[in-house]
């Protein structure tokens, strides 16, 4: 293992997506990332497609570079085993409830109280402040909750719906780096370990509110809640002659040359098109307008004029399309490689590139206590207690 968190050592205590795709990126980054599953497993194991049971896609997906070990927490044998494993972490994250943490033994107080400079970080629905604090969340609860559900409605009348993908987990999951990374920075100058709370509500009502205070920024408001490009009926991929285009003229520069390229050289007098403040003003008209030009001319002639003039566009892809798209193959994006139990299978890279502590190949994703008896060894444990912890149902291996 190599990379900028080469020497830390994370205990992740997450199941199903959020909490995963934050350890697999810090492994990506070198951290030695042990995977504390119940005797059951991570849920997203189970889902299909899978060669085997037990090692989905979506498991696979989300758990490169880990190691696996099975310890059932409930029992006060399994609970020395992680209090023990704690001791020798940097870092301990969890996402279940905290309440369900102090259930078990494992609050903030008792993991620090074997080891003081332990990051102990918490993934979970609610702050613990507010009359929220004890509900369960997953992603599209928190989507509906933050009204990010309720934009599509907003912008044409539509029905509300979630993102067809799991933006929630995925965006909590990057705060969590962020958190891990920062209390470490923090522990590195000052020696000093803390617990860390990372609420999903929260995290996710400020990406929203982030534009969409708007005029509520001001006290008494200036405006209603809502930025009004990004809720603009028209703000959309366009329609070309021959499939869709997506186009960001945002600079009076840019808009000049747009109007030069379409003839229509006039328009730099229209009151509409004059600068920021008059396009965020009559935005409706604005995309109404883009919307009606760009029907003219297929993807392509678009692409060629945009280049010309340094107008911002991309073309619009499908999935199908993303996995043959031939920048993300130049800069290998995907890279096959060959699982020991899976066969072959398709990874996605780290994006991130570093000049002095570059990413090196990681671990597959692990097998249901692949590194059970590996791990506790590390920590102690002798062959004949783990034959006993194995026997016991404490722990388990492949």
């Amino acid at each position: 293992m190599n990379g900028p968190l080469s020497g830390i050592k994370v205990l992740d205590m997450t199941t199903v997506f959020m909490g995963p795709h934050c350890t697999q990126i810090l492994a990506e980054h070198g951290a030695d990332v042990i995977k504390l599953e119940a005797p059951e497993g991570d849920i997203v194991r189970t889902i299909i497609p899978a060669r085997h049971e037990g090692m989905g896609a979506l498991f696979l997906l989300a758990n490169r570079g880990k190691r696996s070990i099975v310890l059932d927490v409930k029992n006060p044998i399994g609970r020395e085993a992680v209090l023990r494993l704690a001791a020798r972490s940097d870092v301990f994250i969890y996402n279940l409830r905290p309440q369900a943490m102090a259930r078990l033994g494992l609050s903030y107080a008792e993991v620090a109280a074997v080891n003081p400079r332990i990051v102990y970080v918490g993934t979970f629905g609610y702050g613990q402040d507010g009359p929220y604090a004890a509900r369960p969340a997953y992603d599209d609860l928190i989507q509906a909750a933050t009204g990010l559900a309720s934009l599509p409605n907003r912008v044409n009348g539509a029905e509300p719906r979630y993102v067809p993908c799991a933006i929630v987990d995925h965006t909590v999951a990057l705060a969590a780096v962020n958190a891990v990374t920062t209390a470490l920075f923090h522990r590195e100058r000052s020696g000093q370990g803390q617990a860390v709370d990372v609420p999903m509500f929260e995290t996710m009502a400020r990406l929203v509110l982030g534009e969409h205070l708007y005029g509520h920024a001001f006290e008494p408001p200036l405006s209603g809640l809502g930025y009004p490009r990004s809720l603009a009926a028209d703000r959309r991929p366009y329609v070309t002659r021959d499939g869709h285009i997506a186009t960001l003229i945002y600079t009076d520069r840019q808009w000049l040359a747009f109007f030069e390229i379409i003839g229509r050289s006039e328009l730099r007098r229209d009151h509409r098109f004059k600068d920021m403040g008059s396009r965020t003003q009559h935005v409706k008209d604005v995309y109404a307008f883009l919307a009606e030009v760009l029907q003219t001319r297929t993807t392509g002639e678009w692409m060629n004029a945009f280049g010309r003039a340094d107008i911002p566009a991309m073309p619009m892809q499908t999935l199908e399309g993303l996995i043959d798209d031939a920048h993300l193959q130049a800069v290998k994006l995907f890279e096959l490689a060959d699982h020991p139990t899976e066969g072959k299978i398709r990874q996605l890279r780290s994006p991130t590139r570093w000049s002095a502590t570059p990413l090196g190949a990681i671990r597959h994703a692990p097998r249901l206590g692949e590194h059970s008896r590996e791990v506790l060894r590390e920590i102690g444990y002798g062959e004949a207690l783990i034959a006993q912890m194995l026997n016991s149902g404490v722990t388990a291996e492949p």
